[in-house]
């Protein structure tokens, strides 16, 4: 496995490939996202771990919508265990998936305990256990930091783990190492990234924009409202599929691995 430098364009591609891709197998790559999103809901509901325990099964989860992606691009129907494609494999790649999800889980709750250091765990609470705030609290210069801090600490949380559990599964990287590649991959390619995160941020854009324009016209913002959730969790469906090919077009196996 190396890494592979692609030019800036190739990240509205990447955003290309994973629309395409998604009406290719809209019902299986769409139900295997609600799945997704329904078992980090129940996780969640576990007592005390729940949090702790869907945000170690992210990255694993991860991996199961990018294996369903390749499915995808052979033609063939992803299945809901392909979920569990982590599970699944050897020994050590599961003992390697389940590190991973553990750093993962540490390395949020981390962000999270440096944001409450700036309002006192309003912003936390509301992420993590989903307390309620006023628009007060919300709009407050505390709550405000401690959100912005978040996200940008999140940013570098994400790009380490942005391709490790598929370097973990498809390329038998060790955790950390995986952790390391990733980061440095997404840096190599960083105008790919860059165009690849504002076309989706624009594609999300415009797709408010024409709900807002509906509502308008039509005068009828609860049916709006209502109809934008579904269309919501669809778009972050495409964004999710688009994921694979950021990996696969970044990485490419060595003779060895491709023999």
């Amino acid at each position: 496995m190396k890494l592979n430098i692609v030019p800036a364009r190739t990240g509205l591609e990447w955003v290309k490939l994973g629309i395409q891709t998604f009406f290719r197998q809209p019902l299986a790559l769409a139900g295997l996202f609600f799945m997704f999103m329904a078992i980090m809901s129940i996780a969640t509901l576990i007592p005390f771990v729940g949090g702790a325990f869907a945000l170690a099964f992210l990255p694993a989860a991860t991996l199961g919508l990018m294996a369903a992606t390749q499915e995808a691009t052979r033609g063939k129907f992803p299945m809901p265990s392909i979920l569990i494609t982590a599970f699944r494999a050897d020994r050590a790649q599961f003992r390697s998936m389940l590190v991973l999800g553990a750093l993962y889980a540490i390395g949020f709750l981390l962000v999270m305990g440096v944001s409450t250091l700036f309002d006192g765990g309003q912003f936390a609470r509301m992420y993590l256990l989903g307390d309620r705030v006023s628009g007060d609290v919300i709009l407050s210069p505390d709550f405000q930091t401690a959100m912005w801090v978040a996200m940008s600490l999140y940013l570098p949380l994400s790009l380490l783990f942005w391709h490790a559990p598929a370097l973990v599964h498809w390329h038998g990287v060790p955790p950390l190492k995986s952790l390391f590649f990733s980061i440095v991959a997404c840096f190599r390619n960083f105008g790919a990234f860059t165009v690849y995160g504002l076309a989706w941020a624009a594609v999300f854009m415009i797709t408010g924009l024409v709900f807002t324009l509906a509502a308008a016209l039509l005068g009828s913002p609860e049916i709006i409202s209502v109809a934008m959730m579904p269309v919501a969790l669809l778009m972050a469906s495409m964004f999710f599929t688009s994921i694979y090919f950021t990996f696969r077009d970044s990485f490419v196996a060595t003779d060895i691995e491709a023999a």
